[in-house]
């Protein structure tokens, strides 16, 4: 099942959503967090009629999740301009997922101010760069240039060109959110010794209330400013193909090793 075919499972008038989340779109023993995010995120969108667009995300990931699954959202608070949504997904073993997003209709303002530093933006893949994971996990959705990671390399970040293999008739802002989270943590750049990491919770900021690109592609920036003591905390970029920042996010990682 690709991304478009698991949304299409959400009932708009439904207080509660039943989804199966296909082994196809593990990582490891729980859902890819990219799908995870935006499952929650279709439910807070569908908590409300006429909800502006999305300005933020706070997600906590609380456990494992895999299979069956049941998502849903409520009304926290909602204003004028904006609107805060919680979203919760829960599985066999209890709460695996607790997002709060906030939509926010944007005004105008005196300040318009962008001080992200920008890339040196490689290539765009082409049919005959691009590769795919194994099918049985979830980068076999997605399309890429090169091997994602390779331990030993000392660096602190990591950064390449992803999309979904099935991008067409997406919700970019859908789209986004679960691709956004594509990359592996940017500790492991630095990592000598193979072993487990875990995301715990991600801030999510979107720059744009229209996000797009060409041809589904994305360039996602990771970048590990902190490790140690069995933590990493990371900063993220992601830029569509024209070189304009989309969306900046901030990670927690625990480490095990």
């Amino acid at each position: 099942m690709n991304l478009a075919d698991i949304l299409s499972g959400f009932d708009p008038g439904a207080a509660s959503h039943h989804i199966s989340i296909p082994p196809c779109w593990h990582q490891g023993r729980t859902s890819y967090g990219g799908l995870s995010s935006v499952l929650a995120y279709q439910a807070a969108k569908l908590a409300d009629a006429d909800l502006p667009p999305l300005q933020s995300a706070q997600i906590a990931f609380v456990g494992p999740l895999a299979g069956d699954v049941e998502v849903t959202a409520s009304v926290l608070r909602r204003g004028k301009n904006t609107a805060f949504v919680k979203s919760e997904i829960t599985g066999a073993d209890g709460v695996g997922l607790s997002c709060t997003f906030i939509f926010m209709n944007r005004r105008h303002s005196h300040l318009d101010y962008e001080g992200l530093q920008r890339p040196e933006f490689p290539a765009i893949p082409t049919a005959d760069n691009a590769r795919s994971g194994p099918p049985e996990f979830f980068t076999g959705h997605m399309q890429y240039p090169d091997k994602r990671l390779e331990l030993g390399l000392a660096t602190n970040r990591l950064a390449s060109w992803h999309r979904f293999t099935e991008h067409q008739g997406l919700d970019h802002i859908a789209e986004l959110l679960c691709i956004g989270d594509a990359l592996p943590p940017s500790a492991m750049g630095l990592m000598t010794k193979k072993g487990m990491v875990s995301s715990m919770n991600w801030q999510v900021n979107m720059l744009t209330e229209s996000p797009s690109t060409k041809d589904g592609w994305w360039f996602l920036e990771s970048e590990t400013h902190h490790a140690a003591n069995g933590a990493s905390s990371q900063y993220m970029t992601a830029w569509n193909s024209q070189g304009l920042p989309m969306l900046t996010g901030m990670q927690s990682v625990a480490i095990f090793v």
